[in-house]
């Protein structure tokens, strides 16, 4: 529809951002504006945050990140990692239950063929040490699937170029980026609207 008229009202802000981008998103007064609307929002959710993670993400760091998200594919990305992390576990959790399901059709077989209590318990305890190696062997399994995708998500981060992403095991730095990684999420969902 090239006819559409390109007006302030806010139900055409994405006619508007559509014909901002060629003149307007280049210019750097466009880009001041838009890295101090971004500081304001950062700043505002790191104050969110405890004390102690307040003195680990430093003012640079928030505005390295702002300049980051400049690019607005940084958002895509991150996104997309959390899709598919959300895919994974989901896949996660239905294995974990599958292995639970196994053991509870397994005690009802055990149930229904073996009428002697004694003999019962005993196979039943049996079955209890192997689920709940077999339980211990999944679990191991889950946290390795975690733990890489972490690193993924790591190294995909780092190669995009945003700023407190690198690998580490560190717990402490892993809880640092996992509340980069909320900021970007939470500025992805923002308009950002020059003219108010």
């Amino acid at each position: 529809m090239e006819d559409a008229p390109v007006t302030d009202e806010p139900n055409s802000i994405e006619s508007v951002k559509e014909t901002e981008k060629p003149q307007q998103h280049h210019t750097p007064e466009f880009l001041q504006r838009k890295i101090y609307f971004l500081m304001d929002q950062l700043k505002e959710m790191h104050a969110e945050l405890p004390e102690t993670l307040q003195t680990r993400i430093s003012y640079d760091l928030l505005t390295e990140l702002a300049n980051c998200v400049l690019n607005e594919s940084i958002f895509d990305i991150v996104k997309a990692l959390m899709e598919l992390q959300h895919v994974t576990e989901k896949h996660l959790i239905q294995m974990r239950a599958q292995v639970e399901n196994e053991y509870e059709i397994e005690v009802a077989d055990w149930r229904g063929k073996i009428k002697d209590p004694e003999e019962l318990q005993h196979i039943l305890g049996l079955m209890n040490i192997k689920h709940t190696k077999k339980l211990l062997e999944t679990d191991k399994k889950i946290i390795e699937v975690l733990d890489q995708k972490v690193y993924d998500q790591q190294s995909m981060l780092q190669k995009a170029g945003v700023p407190g992403f690198y690998n580490t095991q560190n717990p402490k730095e892993i809880k640092i980026q996992m509340f980069l990684l909320d900021f970007i999420l939470r500025l992805s969902r923002l308009k950002y609207e020059p003219n108010k």
